[in-house]
């Protein structure tokens, strides 16, 4: 009896008016990616990237494969470090693991975050400080890299570059 309450309550999660804290105010909720979503992310993050550069009159950028390699190797890292900073278990710089995966022009920026947020939510964070909204519109890059890990628990580990 108490599992068939347990399996019906869950059926209940996410539907309906949002959980609320202690405060009051709404719960967060687990993004989860899946395979369909995958797909579709680094596009929804270039296509908001661009619309933003045009904004300020800078320059479209263009998904790169090398970077994009760079940021994933990055975000999984930073998932076994448990902790977002530039640097990889290794000791390896943005800059090194650019050259790593052959990328042929000059490195300029790393974007980095641990949420639990969306991408677009990660992307509107990145905007809101003047340091990391300064990597997003550099009026220098041209190519993007964007990736990330997303751990069992819904932890996400979202990585950005950008280069010349």
């Amino acid at each position: 009896m108490g599992g068939a309450a347990a399996v019906l309550g869950a059926c209940g999660v996410g539907m309906g008016e949002p959980q609320v804290g202690a405060d009051g105010r709404p719960l967060p909720r687990v993004y989860k990616i899946n395979a369909a979503t995958a797909d579709k992310i680094p596009f929804r993050v270039l296509d908001s990237v661009n619309t933003l550069r045009a904004a300020k009159g800078a320059a479209p950028l263009q998904l790169n494969a090398e970077l994009t390699a760079a940021a994933l190797t990055h975000s999984r890292d930073m998932s076994v470090q448990n902790r977002p900073w530039h640097f990889g278990s290794d000791g390896s710089s943005p800059l090194v693991r650019v050259q790593r995966v052959g990328y042929p022009r000059k490195f300029l920026g790393e974007l980095i975050s641990e949420t639990y947020e969306t991408e677009m939510e990660t992307l509107a964070a990145w905007m809101a400080q003047p340091d990391t909204r300064n990597v997003v519109l550099d009026p220098m890059a041209r190519n993007l890299g964007f990736a990330w890990f997303q751990e069992p628990g819904g932890k996400i580990w979202w990585t950005l570059l950008t280069g010349s």
